[in-house]
């Protein structure tokens, strides 16, 4: 397979995609058939100054040659060909957060990204404003929360834009966004496929007071769909990418995205009636709907497809993390007997093991908040182990609880999209929680009462799933949409394994949970006492 992988990157058959992750930035080559050929990565972390969670930009271009550098010593490595071209060139990023310009193109603030919290009271009255949950963690909220704080940068605001964003007008001196990004900023008419005009207004009057010589349209970068035409890599944008000057400019872009987009599309899960759920150390399932809600839930945060179809995030803070360290704790038990077992092996074991237990867990109740839940209420955690005197308290429930317990408020949220009508024919998991085969799957499926799927294709998640925007940006038929693309020559033939619910296990969750509800004035009053 050598030879035809060498002669597609000789010709320029190929697609690249670029994520710039939170922890990593990470390139992806694919081929005609979509497969990942050669990659790249930069490893980087985020930085507390001046009160706000952030990245330095020039970090940011030096984490693009590194990650781009790597990919082209992947290439020769593996092809022995010198990468000069692509086919086309999409770049995602970390969502939401804050990156504003002046018109020359001058940075007014630091980068503040969707880890920052500082927002809380502009998004709460930009939500009853517009009646539209706006998160913490969108741009408009860090916007408002800047002219509520009166600072001075604001007034000189051209350009308000989100990471991928701000890469890509590096690159090509667009200042556009697809619209599966732009939904983070500010809410999206999917009708249009464009920011919504009637919020847009609302805003705009909020802001009339401070007397800016701008309105919101103006410094918000243009909404572009999938497989629109979103510039080309420019001279100044090759050398940026690949400094070594051998990149050719000219190579079409597809429009930016974020991270949300590209995992939906690395689990083809952007038609109607699918959906995607990541578990690790934070969990969130995304479903693509039929229709709107009826009516704003804070719970909920609407956001779209690439394609623009309105999609329902329900997000939780809070899903592994207590499991990994109860993990650690029984990896030292085991070496007090002399055992040293490898921590995959580990896991893979414990995960087996839970299956024993009882599909009820038997009274053991276990909660997984290190840190606060707003889905059910909590602003802090206290990772927590109940149970009744006559519960029966073996490794094989407590396990199976504990497995549970990352599951049970992702529920919750999902309940408020079930009462909704909203129907799903496929769930695609991903994260941490699905590395062990079948064990997550199950739980999965029990405790949402669908069908759970993965995906072996999905292995290089977002990066893979903007080289693939990036390839439906130029090898996409006349009139095909995106989910065709997807499903026919993308994922058409796709190593995927299915687990369904079963009726004892959707009982036995619905138990657990039931008990899970009820004993959360316990956990409440942990947050109060401890």
């Amino acid at each position: 397979m050598i030879e035809p992988a060498a002669t597609a990157i000789r010709e320029g058959r190929t697609a690249l995609g670029i994520e710039l992750g939170s922890t990593r930035i990470k390139a992806v080559l694919i081929d005609e058939a979509h497969h990942p050929i050669a990659s790249g990565s930069f490893a980087w972390e985020n930085q507390l100054k001046n009160g706000y969670w952030t990245y330095d930009l020039s970090e940011a271009e030096r984490g693009l040659q590194a990650s781009y550098r790597a990919l082209k010593e992947d290439v020769l490595s593996k092809y022995g060909e010198s990468l000069a071209s692509v086919g086309a060139i999409g770049i995602s990023g970390m969502m939401h957060g804050y990156l504003p310009f002046d018109a020359a193109g001058k940075q007014l603030a630091a980068f503040r990204t969707w880890r920052n919290t500082n927002a809380e009271r502009a998004a709460k009255a930009l939500s009853e404003k517009l009646n539209f949950n706006i998160p913490i963690r969108w741009s408009v909220s860090h916007l408002y929360q800047a002219m509520l704080d009166t600072e001075a940068h604001v007034t000189d605001v051209g350009f308000l834009t989100t990471l991928a964003g701000y890469v890509h007008w590096r690159l090509t001196g667009e200042r556009v966004l697809g619209v599966g990004e732009a939904s983070g900023m500010f809410p999206i008419d999917s009708e249009t496929n464009d920011y919504d005009e009637t919020m847009l207004s609302a805003f705009d009057r909020l802001a009339k007071p401070y007397g800016f010589g701008w309105t919101l349209r103006d410094i918000l970068p243009k909404v572009l769909v999938a497989g629109q035409p979103a510039g080309r890599l420019t001279r100044e944008g090759a050398i940026l990418l690949d400094p070594s000057g051998s990149l050719k400019d000219g190579i079409p872009m597809a429009p930016p995205e974020g991270d949300a987009g590209t995992g939906m599309i690395a689990t083809d899960s952007v038609a109607v009636r699918t959906g995607n759920v990541s578990a690790g150390t934070s969990i969130f399932a995304m479903l693509v709907l039929e229709r709107p809600l009826s009516r704003m839930y804070p719970e909920i945060d609407m956001v779209t497809t690439p394609a623009g179809r309105p999609v329902a995030m329900a997000h939780c803070n809070n899903c592994t993390s207590d499991w990994d360290a109860w993990v650690r704790v029984l990896k030292e038990t085991a070496a007090l007997f002399g055992a040293n077992p490898a921590t995959p092996e580990l896991y893979d074991k414990l995960y087996q093991k839970s299956l024993e237990g009882a599909a009820d867990c038997a009274g053991v109740l276990t909660y997984n908040y290190l840190s606060g839940e707003p889905v059910t209420g909590l602003s802090e955690g206290r990772p927590m182990v109940v149970r009744r005197p006559e519960a029966q308290f073996t490794l094989a429930n407590f396990l199976r609880a504990s497995l549970y317990s990352t599951l049970a408020s992702l529920r919750v949220g999902m309940e408020i999209l079930y009462r909704e009508g909203a129907k799903l024919d496929r769930l695609m998991g991903h994260g941490g929680l699905f590395k062990t085969e079948y064990v997550g799957q199950k739980y999965m499926a029990d405790a949402m009462g669908i069908p759970v799927s993965v995906m072996a294709t999905a292995g290089e998640g977002g990066p893979h799933g903007m080289a693939i925007l990036a390839a439906y940006r130029i090898w996409k038929r006349e009139g095909e949409s995106l989910d065709a693309y997807l499903e026919q020559r993308v994922f058409a033939g796709a190593d995927i394994s299915t687990v369904s619910p079963d009726e004892a296990g959707m009982a036995g969750f619905s138990v657990f949970l039931k008990a899970y509800l009820s004993g959360l004035a316990a956990e409440k009053a942990a947050v109060e006492s401890i």
